[in-house]
């Protein structure tokens, strides 16, 4: 089937409704879905017929997933169906009617789940450490239980390029290893895939995106454990980079799909104790 495009009169999704008509907008548009796809092809993300639970936490970043990844679904390019899904952990001050209200107004099919993670969070965590571990570990228990419950195959979750980097960072940094949040894995209990198609798309994109389209972003700070984390520590030197060398990011990224571990030190992954040269 050929592809459609979204702008002509009735072919628009109701997500991408009002959408700026200038060119600036346009090539962002373009880009973000080029990126996308792109990423879903080379890490090889498409099950044909397959159903995916996309991840909606209100942030930009999600709203931008979510967007995308119908664009490439009514053009044709993504033959599975998408299921979008917001886990309402129980955070103070979080505004419930949100997500509901806007993926009914979109059409968009959704399932809205409410667990009160955040007391169990509270409840354990000492007072001083920062939520994100364990509030994350449970986000994901409950979100893989959804999946099998509607069916899905995949949990589709929205992190983009520099949250892959950031990560890398922060494990050489604090975790002495070289390792990051994969395009692509398979869950421990091995029934479901993890998906983030956004991997190749620049956070900065997501919010000009999402910022163009006025989607109502709910804030990501509600819990209060955001200040001071390691992840800004990384993110601050990482702009620092970016600043003084435009592209830096980019090029680091590239590096993590350019590996050589000949010229790395874990044995584990090169034989260099049966390294042999020509007598």
């Amino acid at each position: 089937m050929p592809a459609r495009m979204l702008d002509n009169g009735s072919e628009i999704h109701p997500l991408f409704e009002g959408a700026p008509s200038t060119t600036e907008f346009k090539k962002l548009r373009k880009r973000i879905v080029r990126e996308t796809r792109e990423a879903i092809q080379h890490f090889g993300m498409i099950e044909r017929g397959a159903k995916w639970l996309v991840c909606l936490s209100g942030g930009k970043d999600s709203y931008t997933l979510l967007a995308v990844l119908h664009e490439l679904q009514w053009r044709g390019l993504l033959p599975v169906e998408i299921l979008a899904c917001n886990l309402d952990q129980g955070q103070p001050g979080f505004p419930a009617t949100v997500l509901p209200g806007f993926l009914e107004r979109m059409g968009v099919p959704h399932r809205i789940e409410y667990q009160d993670t955040y007391s169990i969070v509270m409840d354990k965590v000492p007072q001083g450490r920062t939520y994100c571990a364990l509030c994350s570990r449970l986000r994901r228990g409950n979100l893989y239980r959804i999946a099998r419950e509607e069916g899905c195959s995949a949990v589709v979750l929205g992190h983009h390029r520099d949250d892959i980097l950031e990560t890398f960072m922060m494990n050489l940094f604090h975790g002495s290893r070289l390792a990051t949040m994969p395009p692509k894995l398979v869950n421990e209990e091995g029934d479901l895939f993890v998906y983030r198609p956004l991997a190749f798309v620049a956070e900065a994109d997501c919010e000009k995106f999402a910022k163009s389209m006025d989607y109502p972003i709910i804030p990501c700070d509600l819990c209060g454990s955001q200040d001071g984390l390691q992840r800004q520590q990384v993110k601050a030197i990482l702009d620092g980079w970016e600043a003084n060398n435009p592209g830096r990011r980019q090029k680091m990224f590239r590096a993590l799909m350019n590996s050589r571990p000949s010229h790395l030190l874990d044995t584990d992954i090169f034989d260099f104790v049966g390294l042999s040269r020509n007598a």
